[in-house]
């Protein structure tokens, strides 16, 4: 890499950004050892050290300040964001599994986001290695795993990172990273890491010591985490080399399989030239040009900007997040509309609009930010859009921080879950959900004391937006996020799992056998997709194909519809041999009643909260 410690044949070499400083050293941290670097004439200050080695411990000693700092680009802080830094000899790892296949087909795509802390009960990559034959098995191909830049305390979701080189010290050593990806590879499992380019944690953040412009000073950049970063400002070039840096250094060194970028909406870039989004998506690329890179972004204005082509003015991303699908299954599933929620009413045309459009709001009015909301995004297929029921941030913003499984009945989750992994999206599973976890997922980070206390008061201001969290019954019962408790009963209950498998999982991995297997469903571009209302509560999907082998699924998350007469196009079959159910939601083998057939004599028979696929064919009696 550019900066930070690199190990040679006969000791290391050693680079560091520190534009504001005179004079730079390099203490060892166990005899005090202390090593000047020589100033580089940008900014930089570099130097070789004789006979340190993996292993040896060191900070940075900057002009005659007494105290001594960790390296912004260190690899490994095995005592955490205040201790010193290590040396990583990121070589001694030995691969074994090198996949240059993964990911080839984006319709082959099934993302499964994780929390390596409470994945399992150890909390530990090496842990979750051992989890990841039962997800291969269900046929998850993607896993999306929340942050791991180092961050203070023993638990947190990650965001607060400070460290960007360093995996978090609690879930392993930086080899135990390297094994997880590697046994994910030969598990056929391709692994994304979520990073965070739009702020750093507020403990722990050594970066202004070195250089206090690494941060923006121009107000406009609103940032409600911490202060924005410096991407297009003074001394904007060595800040943009750090995070170029560190997007190709996950890829190169750890062989994660691309990223997905925290809320982008918040990375500012003016300046002339490439636009740092549209460059670290280059830079991951770059980094393994041999594979594919999947670069993913959450963007809340909905700003297709980062989807499209370079030569179009675009970042050239490949996927967004779709939290507009999200957002309407919420409010069909719960019945509860308020707060961001109060936009979408969870109707028919709403789901079948994000089958086809992704986006739901894409420049129209938007009344709970009182402006408009989106960009066009006509043009794009579905498969840029990734979409789910559940994610770490919708289970933590409520009042217990419930799972859909315990926030509606069982029929018609199993129908919203049909709709999310048969529809031509990428499909996003949190972690959990394919057993029907009941565990909550909290938000929790474990501050000092005051921080702790900061960080409480503004979760709850956050979560007074909600009219049913701001009463006083509510407000009491919220759970304190530095509590060790809170984040020890967001554990997944592998015990659930297996309880659960005969029913729950057997869905999950049919829903996913089907999409993958299916020469209609995993083929998305070879046909047209097309959808319309049934009723109140009904609609329908087709995929239209030009040799009539269509597919015709339809979800009814209300009570039994008899849909005669028909006036609608869409059900008539392509074929006079009619429609057959290939699939139903509401199987025996899922925990539901059985499905009596939907077509036929009589017209249309649509079982109450299900999801029913049919293909072309000649129903058996």
């Amino acid at each position: 890499m550019p900066i930070g410690v690199e190990i040679l044949p006969e000791g290391i070499h050693a680079r560091v950004w520190a534009p504001q400083r005179k004079r730079v050293a390099l203490v060892l941290d166990g005899d005090g050892s202390r090593y000047p670097l020589n100033a580089d004439g940008n900014g930089y200050f570099s130097g070789f050290i004789k006979g340190a080695a993996a292993g040896t411990l060191y900070r940075y000693a900057l002009d005659e300040d007494s105290t001594h700092y960790p390296d912004p680009a260190s690899r490994h802080q095995p005592s955490g964001p205040h201790g010193p830094s290590a040396i990583v000899d990121p070589s001694r790892y030995k691969w074994v599994n090198r996949r240059d296949d993964l990911m080839q087909r984006t319709s082959d795509i099934i993302i499964y986001e994780m929390h390596v802390g409470t994945f399992t009960s150890e909390g530990t990559w090496r842990a979750a290695a051992d989890r990841l034959p039962q997800l291969a098995e269900l046929g998850i191909t993607a896993l999306e795993m929340m942050p791991i830049a180092e961050f203070p305390g023993r638990f947190g979701w990650g965001y607060d990172g400070v460290d960007l080189f360093a995996p978090y010290h609690h879930y392993g050593e930086p080899d135990d990273l390297r094994h997880f990806v590697d046994a994910a590879h030969g598990h056929g499992i391709a692994v994304l890491l979520d990073v965070v380019y739009n702020h750093l944690g507020p403990d722990g953040n050594y970066l202004t010591k070195f250089n206090a412009r690494y941060f923006s000073d121009n107000a406009d950049y609103k940032n409600e985490w911490g202060d924005a970063i410096n991407f297009d400002g003074p001394g904007k070039e060595g800040v943009r080399e750090f995070f170029l840096c560190n997007a190709g250094y996950w890829i190169r060194e750890f062989h994660f399989d691309g990223l997905r970028l925290d809320a982008t909406q918040s990375i500012h870039d003016f300046s002339e030239g490439e636009h740092i989004l549209g460059a670290v998506t280059r830079a991951a690329r770059e980094a393994a040009p041999e594979r594919r890179i999947l670069v993913v972004a959450e963007n809340e204005p909905q700003n297709v900007r980062l989807l499209m082509p370079v030569d179009r003015g675009g970042f050239a991303m490949d996927a967004a997040w779709n939290d507009d699908f999200h957002h309407s299954a919420y409010v069909a599933l719960t019945g509860r509309s308020e707060a961001y929620y109060s936009d979408y009413r969870g109707r028919p045309q709403e789901f079948v609009s994000a089958a086809r459009r992704g986006f739901l709001y894409q420049g129209q009015w938007y009344s709970w930010q009182k402006q408009g909301r989106g960009t066009p995004a006509f043009g794009l297929h579905p498969d840029r859009f990734i979409t789910f029921i559940e994610n770490h941030d919708q289970a933590a913003n409520s009042l217990r921080a419930a799972r859909m499984s315990r926030e509606t009945d069982p029929a018609t989750l199993r129908a919203f879950n049909a709709l999310l992994l048969l529809m031509p999206s990428i499909p996003m599973l949190f972690q959990g959900q394919e057993f029907g976890s009941t565990v909550p997922f909290s938000y929790f980070a474990d501050h000092e004391p005051d921080l702790a206390r900061a960080v409480a008061v503004g979760r709850k201001d956050f979560l007074s937006q909600f009219p049913s969290l701001a009463v006083a019954e509510s407000v009491a019962a919220l759970e304190d996020p530095a509590d060790v408790r809170t984040f020890e009963q967001c554990k997944l209950d592998p015990a659930q799992g297996e309880r659960n498998a005969e029913e729950t999982l057997s869905l999950f991995r049919d829903l996913i056998s089907l999409r993958k297997n299916d020469r209609v469903l995993s083929d998305p571009h070879a046909a047209q997709l097309d959808g319309a209302v049934l009723g109140d509560e009904a609609f329908l999907l087709r995929w239209i194909r030009p040799d009539q082998d269509d597919r015709l699924l339809i979800v009814n998350p209300g009570n039994f519809v008899h849909f005669n007469p028909a006036p609608e196009p869409l059900l008539a079959p392509p074929t006079p041999a009619g429609w057959l159910t290939v699939w139903s939601s509401e199987s025996v083998r899922y925990g539901g009643t059985g499905t009596p057939q939907v077509y036929g004599e009589g017209g249309w028979r649509l079982p109450a909260r299900s999801a029913v696929l049919l293909a072309p064919g000649t129903t058996k009696t």
